[in-house]
């Protein structure tokens, strides 16, 4: 089970056509998006309730959860030869751009990614299915409902997945301090993979060794590394100057 919490992911969530079983909203809580929120329930055939702060309180699970809920099944995945054919098929780039987290663990971090991506118009996003940040009420709330627009792929084997890509015709970019270009000197035009590793320790060594290109952001204050969210909206952007210029 699963749960969607604000205002924004909830209504992002409805329109998308997530699978949700009931949404709930605060008492009292009134405005242009509440009645949208309702409204779009009520399309889609969602039970929509108003409940009391006591069972708020339970769902909401000290989120700030702004009066409205939504429970669903789990985040849903689609294979990786799906994710490979909808962004050859229809790219919305230039070039077909994919984003693999490699163990990346916190959901806020996976959230802004997410959002990031989305806004960025990646064609899909690979997480690690072990050793990874659950798609949750966090990262839906994050993501600023990005998730709901992101084609997700959840992958057993890395590495595999990697040399299925590669197949398919993609470069694989991997973002790395040690033994890396600066971003700025790589070429991207090409359907490109873009790997973001672990928060701590970076990209695993064997998904390192598979990669066409490793490549770092340059820094020149004292602080040597960017958060890892951070770092990923940084080297995405570039790419997508890259490749559609």
């Amino acid at each position: 089970m699963k749960t969607i919490v604000g205002r924004k992911p909830v209504l992002d969530a409805i329109n998308a056509g997530e699978k949700l079983e009931s949404v709930y909203i605060l008492f009292g809580q009134q405005g242009a998006i509440i009645d949208a929120i309702r409204s779009a329930c009520s399309k889609r055939d969602i039970k929509c309730s108003q409940i009391k702060f006591e069972k708020y309180q339970t769902l909401a699970k000290n989120t700030n959860a702004q009066g409205v809920i939504a429970v669903g099944t789990e985040a849903s995945y689609v294979s990786l030869q799906q994710l490979i054919f909808s962004a050859k098929k229809h790219p919305k780039n230039k070039f077909p751009l994919v984003v693999i987290l490699d163990s990346i663990q916190d959901t806020h971090n996976v959230g802004a990614i997410l959002r990031t991506a989305e806004c960025g118009g990646v064609d899909g996003v690979i997480v690690t299915k072990h050793n990874s940040a659950p798609i949750n009420e966090t990262v839906m709330k994050t993501s600023a409902g990005a998730v709901n627009h992101l084609p997700l792929c959840s992958a057993g084997n890395v590495v595999l997945a990697i040399k299925e890509l590669k197949a398919a015709g993609f470069w694989i970019v991997g973002s790395s301090l040690a033994n890396a270009k600066f971003y700025s000197e790589v070429d991207y035009a090409s359907p490109i993979a873009l790997i973001v590793g672990n928060e701590e320790k970076g990209m695993r060594k064997l998904v390192a060794d598979e990669c066409d290109f490793l490549v770092k952001i340059p820094m020149k204050g004292k602080t040597q590394s960017l958060n890892v969210s951070v770092a990923t909206g940084v080297l995405l952007f570039k790419i997508i100057e890259k490749i559609n210029s």
